[in-house]
């Protein structure tokens, strides 16, 4: 027998004194244990402590009972073992985010720059303001503008103190949302635990050392822990050892579980030996702790920064790896968001060289005009003021190189993944991979499980074959023979996970709640529904008279359990699907509930008349049968398993039935509609499969689709050989809609055969469920892995990107919006960023080269590039999505950020401004009335000119933002504006800041208050972007679906472009947000 377990009351009982004498064995002496493996840690224990059950008694638990959840006994247990988390990095102080944002070089630029216009400002040497300057230091009203020379300086300062404090802000506002994340995923993770007798489920970071732990296949284990009872227990260790052979787990040879491991096969229980920091995977994380404690100070030592530093977790059993993504192989294709960095550092360069190029020609008309034109000698009395012009072409330059590269963009990227993932959570999507947000709104295929995805999981017997009849409702317990119903109730109570159970409703009136294998809580329900109670053959048989258990998996697609007799004998109950098992029957009981020979003819027979029929009805087929061996052939051989799952005798077939949930068809038809193909992965019966699939729409009456079994597929894809070939799979998957009977292994072949076909103009991006271990390849190798949050294992969940936590296929359905709304937020702010920035940079750069300064001041430009850049990307991110993003085909893995509609919107726009701009710049003077701005000395005061010029630009893209709303060609650019309420607010608030900085900015702002004509005029001309919207709006060549004006582009226009904006230094907050996403 597999386990001998010597029944201990529970000795939960706390003792005075201090810690060492509560327990009866140390921390240290478990750790040591626990280094051990296999037969060295079974002759430990025997040595040290003499069998498993010593270990429980010095514990002062037991084996069969647990802890009794004893607050104080818990409290004790914290403080002697340790508590089971690992405490996460201390996060950065503000101050340190402060002193990270100083870090941005163009930022640095700025500060020098107005710390030497500020220092030179105070000095003015005896003498310097004489003629014998020139024409630098004339111009100058009176003395008292003069003297305010310092307030230009001190404004920059003060505005980059506020873009820090901003930057700074962001920076920690994320990290705290992050760990919020991280916080809400360790809520969720809860393990099986019994306390005071009862099977509960508490909180991993509640678990102590002496808890008993119940443990089955997919989980994921939380603690260290020594085996008690197991059941054919497989443990997937690779995680620790890199060995990737599953290991079998067993009292007499290694009863040794470690944390971090994955249970592959089987079920048992175990006594917690470590937690935390002292379990085997927390000394990991200790060292890794240390290692990155170095590498940090190697970094500060060397100054340089090295990617792909170790981040400790805050968890060690919740979700690992990279928030921001799966690992990128070499060659992987990058989500466009992804490759914005690159295409950054393309547009900085662009920008560096438009910056230095306009202060070369500012000092050499400089030069050229004082020294050449005007005959003037460098004299030491001038040299303060021609520094100050010097500076002044410097801070020119450098707000050239401001406005080309725009700051707002990671902030946007930013905000609308942050904004989605929260807003995602509410629509049961738990996001753990940030990518995923964007990549999904680009799949074009779901490979979807059936069973509590498209269907609602709670599973009912309906029809059964039992005692030669078939009937179509659950039979009365009198129909019945006794013997028959005696053996069936008995098969199917025992030859089950124990932990499945159907408990009364929560509330009066409602239905049983089902817990664990929704399949056995069906069989359960059956025996319940025969007037027959299954708790009391537990309790007479518990798990530890279990002699032997082939727990359920992939390849076998059956359970069975071994029960010894008392003659000596053994009768081994089975269950499984109908023709795996039917297949291994050889009697089946009749009518007289007596044994006769089940020949291949009357199998045949039954899978024509009663199997096919159920699964038509779109019913899963149960087999149950038993099988006895009798005492005097001696005891078989249990691992020869081909021999021992055979000649078996069935005793019924089941046929179950599991809902279509109501609200699948319509979300797989708005799926079809957004040019999404669904297709059904499913372990079923083909019968089955096809049913519910024509039921849910993805069968369509009419249509030329595939259904196929795994084998049929196998034999379709795979030569000769054995080995699969792209060019069979690729004559598959196009009209591939079922593959029934599948395994997890065809499942990642059909994944990674569309990931890795060239069929079609773009490359597949695959979405796909699952809630199996043996998911995990196929989850990890899709482009989107969901798993399933409810019958999803641990292991599933750690493969995937997003959890859904209804397990319902709606949530994907909403997935894809919030994708595809991701997407076009980030467009939406392109558009609008670009047609400021090139404005912006055309306007700074000619003006400074005509008139020797820019109509646009640095302090201005501070503000209209990064606080009204903040606010834009508020504004633009946190559109809401709609039902019309479901109205197009995906734009695709090769789709450019920026349309051609949208390219059209940007340089229309762009061209409209600057005829207006450069119109106010060179005739402003006459048509406001008022004087010339132009060529102003050194401190002279603001000028309406310039303020005019200054203040129609804002108001141009203030007007812009709302048109930058529709970026598919839509007229109604106020459709839904009041649904976002951030967006109006912003709107206004910029509106408002305006108004104070023009009337109250002064100096300062280089502003000058205007009258209230002025500022109608002003409004006007930036109504008029509206109004230029709409005349633009003319049919751009693209690819559209629906009629519905919803366009995509194609490659071409922007292949060469290097408009894909953003600063690679503030993008800093991007890899901020990825490195404190690196913990979740």
């Amino acid at each position: 027998m597999a386990n001998n377990i010597v029944d201990h009351p529970p000795g939960n009982s706390v003792a005075e004194g201090n810690h060492d004498g509560d327990f009866g064995v140390s921390m240290e002496d478990l750790k040591n244990i626990m280094e051990l493996r296999s037969s060295e840690a079974v002759t430990m224990i025997q040595e040290k402590f003499g069998d498993v059950q010593s270990i429980c008694r010095r514990l002062k638990t037991s084996p069969i009972e647990g802890l009794s959840g004893n607050p104080v006994d818990l409290e004790k247990r914290h403080a002697t073992f340790g508590k089971n988390l690992i405490p996460p990095k201390k996060a950065k102080t503000f101050l340190q985010l402060v002193w990270e944002a100083l870090q941005d070089v163009t930022l640095i630029i700025l500060e020098v720059a107005a710390i030497i216009s500020l220092g030179l400002s105070f000095y003015h040497p005896p003498g310097g303001d004489g003629e014998s300057c020139g024409q630098a230091a004339g111009g100058v009203e009176d003395e008292g503008e003069a003297q305010a020379g310092w307030i230009e300086g001190a404004a920059i300062l003060f505005s980059v103190i506020i873009v820090v404090l901003v930057t700074a802000f962001n920076d920690w506002s994320k990290e705290k949302q992050f760990r919020g994340l991280q916080s809400r995923i360790e809520q969720e993770q809860k393990f099986t635990v019994i306390r005071k007798g009862q099977v509960i489920q508490i909180p991993v970071a509640e678990i102590v050392v002496g808890d008993i732990a119940q443990i089955k296949y997919g989980d994921l284990l939380p603690a260290d822990g020594i085996l008690i009872q197991g059941n054919d227990l497989k443990i997937d260790e690779s995680s620790l050892t890199g060995e990737s052979d599953h290991v079998r787990k067993s009292l007499e040879k290694d009863p040794m579980l470690l944390s971090g491991t994955h249970v592959m096969e089987g079920s048992g229980r175990m006594v917690v030996s470590a937690v935390g920091l002292n379990s085997q995977t927390g000394i990991i994380f200790t060292l890794l702790g240390a290692s990155e404690h170095d590498e940090e100070k190697k970094v500060k030592k060397s100054k340089k920064r090295k990617p792909g530093a170790i981040k400790q977790r805050a968890c060690f059993w919740s979700v690992r790896g990279s928030a921001w993504g799966k690992p990128t192989q070499p060659g992987a294709e990058k989500a466009p968001l992804q490759g914005l960095p690159r295409r950054a550092l393309c547009l900085f360069s662009t920008g560096l060289f438009m910056s230095a190029m306009t202060v070369i020609i500012l000092i050499l008309y400089f030069v050229i005009n004082t020294f050449l034109v005007q005959n003037l000698s460098w004299v030491a009395e001038c040299t303060p003021i021609y520094i100050q012009y010097f500076v002044k072409f410097f801070i020119i330059g450098v707000t050239v190189l401001v406005v080309a590269v725009p700051e707002g963009l990671p902030l946007a990227v930013t905000i609308s993944l942050a904004y989605s993932v929260k807003k995602m959570m509410k629509d049961n999507n738990l996001v753990r991979h940030l990518d995923a947000c964007e990549t999904m709104g680009n799949a074009t295929a779901i490979c979807s499980d059936k069973t509590g995805t498209l269907t609602m999981n709670r599973m009912t017997v309906v029809q059964a074959y039992i005692g030669d009849t078939h009937y179509k409702t659950v039979p009365e317990p009198e129909a019945i023979k006794p013997e028959t119903l005696e053996m069936l109730v008995n098969s199917i109570s025992i030859n089950s996970a124990y932990t499945t159970k159907i408990l009364p409703p929560e509330k009066e009136g409602g239905l049983p709640r089902h817990v664990g294998n929704k399949t056995e809580c069906a069989l359960l329900g059956l025996v319940l529904g025969l007037k027959r109670d299954y708790q009391p053959i537990r309790d007479e048989i518990p798990e530890e008279m279990l002699y032997k258990v082939y727990t359920f998996n992939s390849s076998r697609k059956s359970m069975s359990t071994v029960l010894k007799n008392a003659d000596g004998g053994f009768r081994m109950y089975s269950k499984g699907a109908s023709e795996i098992v039917l297949r291994k029957c050889s009697h089946i009981l009749d009518a007289q509930g007596q044994p006769r020979v089940f020949k291949m003819k009357d199998r045949d027979e039954m899978v024509r008349k009663v199997i096919e029929p159920m699964a038509c009805d779109g019913l899963r087929t149960i087999c149950v049968a038993y099988r006895d061996f009798p005492a005097e052939a001696g005891e078989p051989n249990w691992d020869n398993e081909n021999d021992i799952l055979d000649n078996l005798t069935c005793i019924v077939v089941v046929g179950i039935e599991d809902p279509v949930r109501p609200e699948v068809p319509e979300a797989i038809a708005k799926c079809q509609r957004a040019g999404i193909d669904v297709r059904m992965v499913t372990g079923d019966n083909i019968n089955t499969a096809r049913a519910i699939a024509t039921k849910c729409g993805i069968l369509q009456p009419g249509e030329e689709f595939l259904c196929l079994e795994g084998k049929e597929f196998n034999q379709q894809i795979r030569n000769d050989k054995g080995e699969v070939e792209q060019e069979r799979l690729d004559k598959v998957w196009p009209k591939l809609r079922v593959l029934a009977r599948s395994s997890p292994t065809d499942k990642h072949t059909l994944v990674k055969g569309i990931i890795d076909s060239t069929v079609g103009e773009t490359r597949q991006v695959v979405a796909v469920t699952g809630d199996g271990t043996n998911d995990g390849p196929a989850l990890k190798k899709a482009d989107v892995g969901f798993a399933m949050g409810i019958a999803g294992t641990d292991v599933a969940k750690e493969a995937s990107d997003i959890i859904l936590t209804d397990d319902n296929f709606t949530s994907i359905v909403k997935a894809v919006m919030w994708g595809r709304n991701v997407y076009d937020s980030i467009s939406k702010f392109l558009q609008f960023q670009l047609t400021v920035n090139v404005v912006a940079v055309i306007v700074a750069f000619t003006g400074a080269c005509i008139t020797q300064d820019s109509p646009l001041k640095a302090v201005q430009m501070l503000w209209v590039n990064l606080i009204m850049d903040t606010l834009a990307s508020l504004a633009l991110a946190t559109e809401p999505p709609t039902e019309s993003l479901l109205l197009r085909r995906p734009y695709g893995r090769d789709k450019p950020l920026i349309s051609r509609t949208m390219m059209k919107n940007i340089l229309g726009h762009a061209v409209f401004q600057l005829i207006i701009i450069f119109t106010l710049l060179f005739a402003g003077e006459v048509l406001f009335d008022i004087d010339s701005g132009r060529n102003a000395p050194l401190h002279s005061p603001p000028s309406e000119h310039y303020t005019i010029v200054f203040n129609v630009f804002v108001m141009m893209q203030l007007f812009n933002e709302i048109n930058a709303r529709k970026i598919h060609g839509e007229r109604n650019v106020f459709e839904g504006i009041y649904r976002n309420p951030i967006f109006c607010s912003v709107v206004l608030g910029t509106f408002a800041l305006q108004i104070i900085i023009v009337q109250f900015g002064g100096k300062p702002f280089s502003c000058t208050a205007l009258t209230i004509d002025q500022w109608l005029w002003c409004i006007f001309i930036g109504i008029g972007e509206l109004l230029w919207g709409q005349v633009s709006l003319f049919p751009v060549k693209s690819d559209c679906v629906g009629g519905g004006g919803r366009c995509g582009g194609k490659k071409g226009l922007l292949r060469a472009a290097v408009m894909f904006p953003s600063q690679p230094l503030p993008w800093q907050l991007l890899l901020h947000m990825k490195a404190v996403s690196n913990k979740v």
